[in-house]
């Protein structure tokens, strides 16, 4: 019966990773609900441990969702559009700067939303963008691939910006003030370090001069912001909705720190932004009902059961016996073996189930406070970084990799693989360095 159990745990979880692979434009939902249901099957996880994964996972859930409804508000008041028109104004015809420009709008909409939003919203623009300005195929997979390689990285520096990365904080019982303390230096010097690695890779393939745009088309039709801020200034009026977005952020690291619950604060800033649409588009919130995308909870919720079934059966007894004297001889160890372990796991099983069951090993280590927070925050360097090895890496590449395909733009797996194979090896092992010396000169 036990080994009955142990099968039907292992085959659910490689079932369901396999699907989300081999089918990665379905709902991730749909299969994780299935193969959390046989793993409920199996008895690897009782009833009495789902009141357990529901406190761990829906504080994430609803900070993630409160983030993702902001930015369906933002679309609906055109700043999208709006920003992606100020990226070509401000490239000034230069396809070097548009390169840098691109890739700090990925990098402000994952510190702004989410990644896997951040791919949503981004990549659609981009296209668009890069059509606009007449540049052929091979033209636009440098920006493309780039932004978002930097997009989906750049939820490391801080928390709030991926989901797996809030679980992982609840279960080690950290907030996301000192994450962010111990992790935004390493981490964006690390994005610093990748763009310019890609910028490397990329500098002969750039234009160096882009075609000139003679009319801007990138959304057809009226759209309803324009009557509202006829005899506003545009700029003005969008500059202002970004300083409020930026308060929001701001507020959730103040929450942390005071103790006080993000997701809470999460919920309250959406629903202020919600208002101000209201007042202004006359449009009222209830078209959030529709249109939030529930099912990242039903999808975290479901892969943590699954999860918390193969740390039942002993998987993670299994990695603190190999791990724990790599771990715990050193921070330099603890930080470069865990980053590297868990970009790893990541490029095989995806970044979510690679961080969640490397965030339990940890936790039954008996790790002191300082080796335990470092090799956590290696972990996510791993998940968030190292994971952009493959495209199966993580969900957000997956639907990356989707949008691009219906844009009319093939990336063959050789062609992703050739960039990422120079940039995210050097990049990992860098930020893993220097977040054991950051951390160990902070404490």
């Amino acid at each position: 019966m036990h080994d009955l159990m142990i099968i039907m745990t292992l085959c659910s979880f490689l079932l369901t990773i396999g699907f989300i692979f081999w089918r990665p434009h379905v709902n991730e939902a749909i299969p994780a609900s299935i193969g959390a249901f046989f793993v409920l099957l199996s008895g690897s996880v009782s009833l009495a441990d789902l009141g357990q994964i529901t406190e761990t996972i829906s504080g994430a859930a609803i900070t993630i969702m409160a983030t993702i409804v902001m930015a369906i508000v933002l679309e609906s008041f055109g700043f999208f559009y709006w920003a992606a028109e100020l990226l070509t104004r401000k490239a000034k015809g230069s396809g070097i700067r548009l390169f840098w420009l691109t890739n700090l709008f990925c990098f402000l909409m994952t510190l702004f939303v989410n990644n896997d939003g951040s791919i949503l919203i981004t990549t659609p623009i981009l296209l668009l963008l890069l059509k606009n300005m007449g540049l052929k195929n091979h033209q636009k997979i440098p920006y493309l691939l780039s932004g978002a390689l930097i997009a989906t990285a750049s939820s490391a520096p801080i928390g709030v910006s991926n989901i797996v990365n809030l679980i992982a904080l609840k279960i080690v019982h950290m907030d996301l003030y000192m994450h962010t303390a111990m992790m935004f230096v390493p981490a964006s010097l690390g994005l610093v370090l990748l763009t310019l690695l890609l910028f490397l890779t990329f500098y002969r393939v750039l234009p160096k001069k882009l075609p000139e745009v003679k009319q801007w088309n990138l959304i057809p039709g009226s759209h309803p912001l324009k009557e509202v801020v006829q005899h506003e200034n545009r700029n003005k009026f969008m500059r202002n909705i970004l300083i409020f977005v930026f308060c929001v952020r701001i507020s959730l690291f103040v929450a942390s720190y005071f103790h006080f619950p993000i997701s809470l604060m999460a919920v309250i800033g959406s629903s202020l932004l919600l208002v101000w649409r209201w007042f202004y588009l006359k449009v009222p919130p209830t078209d959030m009902l529709k249109k939030t995308p529930w099912y990242i909870f039903i999808f975290a919720f479901c892969m943590y059961v699954i999860i918390y079934g193969l740390n039942n059966i002993g998987l993670t007894e299994w990695l603190v016996g190999f791990l724990q004297p790599l771990v715990s001889s050193s921070l330099l160890n603890a930080s470069v073996f865990m980053g590297i372990l868990l970009s790893i796991l990541s490029n095989l099983f995806n970044n979510h189930p690679a961080l969640m069951v490397g965030t339990l090993t940890l936790m039954d280590m008996g790790l002191n406070p300082i080796t335990l927070k470092i090799a956590y925050l290696a972990s996510v360097v791993g998940s968030d970084i190292g994971s952009l090895l493959l495209p199966i890496g993580t969900l957000a590449t997956l639907m990356w990799i989707h949008i691009v395909r219906k844009g009319g733009i093939l990336i063959t797996w050789g062609q992703y693989l050739k960039v990422t194979a120079l940039v995210i090896p050097v990049t990992v092992i860098f930020t893993l360095v220097l977040l054991s010396y950051w951390v160990s000169w902070l404490f």
